[in-house]
């Protein structure tokens, strides 16, 4: 999906690799909408692919509607599997959103987004420590779209070779575990999580789905849950390039319903 991407760099304003730690791999784009401001809403995309594959490169889907309507959009790279390791992936997810705070500092609101993997990542930033890092984000909601919450059913799995995760890798990185021995409290009682799967994604996307929505909301956190019809695992994200989709429409109302 190289294609969107090269969409989105040909139009508008942009800054590529952006450094937001030391790291070669720690870098991030940022796509601005032509009326740029400091008091801009952001969205922070970070990309699936099983911690192992997938690139900030080719992951532009829903630059175009998003920038259209007002929107900066910033798409991370973190260091996939087996250079990274899931602690350091979080980290590094972590150090991402912080350091978009501490750029734009008058930003209208926050908002992250991630798929499969992603959604995992942006899961655990709702069990952050900003403190140690200086800074509180603005964050005014997430979207979690098809996403694994909990890393236990990973272990037995052919995927697992590369992530060497061990059970207490995996409960230490499951924000569904967490929640469940020690529900977080919300930061900002404002701050809402959408969990999103399509119809067509597997059985364990669905439980693993309904399961972390539940969870939220048995820690009063400001949780809602969405089905969407006639899409899989990858057409969920693939058709946020498409203004009308509902998806991006979900995104754009919770937005501009925050800021």
């Amino acid at each position: 999906m190289r294609t969107a991407t090269k969409k989105a760099r040909a139009t508008g304003r942009i800054l590529l690799d952006v450094p937001y730690g030391d790291g070669e791999g720690e870098k991030m784009d940022i796509y601005f909408p032509e009326e740029v401001s400091e008091a801009l809403p952001f969205l922070v995309f970070f990309h699936g692919g099983y911690w192992q594959s997938g690139s900030k490169d080719t992951s532009a889907f829903m630059v175009s509607p998003l920038t259209a309507q007002g929107v900066a959009v910033v798409i991370v790279a973190y260091d996939i599997a087996p250079k990274g390791t899931l602690d350091k992936m979080v980290d590094q997810v972590t150090r991402s959103v912080a350091s978009v705070q501490k750029q734009y500092p008058g930003n209208r609101g926050i908002h992250l987004c991630g798929h499969s993997a992603g959604a995992h990542l942006a899961a655990m930033m709702l069990l952050a420590n900003w403190t140690k890092l200086g800074v509180t984000p603005n964050l005014k909601g997430l979207f979690l779209v098809s996403g694994i919450y909990d890393l236990e059913p990973v272990m037995h799995t052919s995927e697992n070779a590369p992530l060497l995760v061990t059970l207490e890798d995996a409960r230490r990185n499951s924000p569904q575990w967490h929640l469940e021995m020690a529900p977080a409290q919300p930061a900002d009682p404002g701050c809402r999580v959408l969990v999103i799967v399509g119809q067509h994604d597997s059985p364990e996307f669905h439980r693993q789905s309904r399961e972390f929505y539940e969870a939220l909301r048995r820690g009063s956190w400001e949780a809602s849950f969405e089905e969407l019809r006639d899409v899989d695992h990858f057409e969920i994200l693939w058709n946020l390039t498409q203004k009308d989709y509902v998806l991006t429409q979900i995104i754009l109302k919770t937005i501009f319903q925050e800021s």
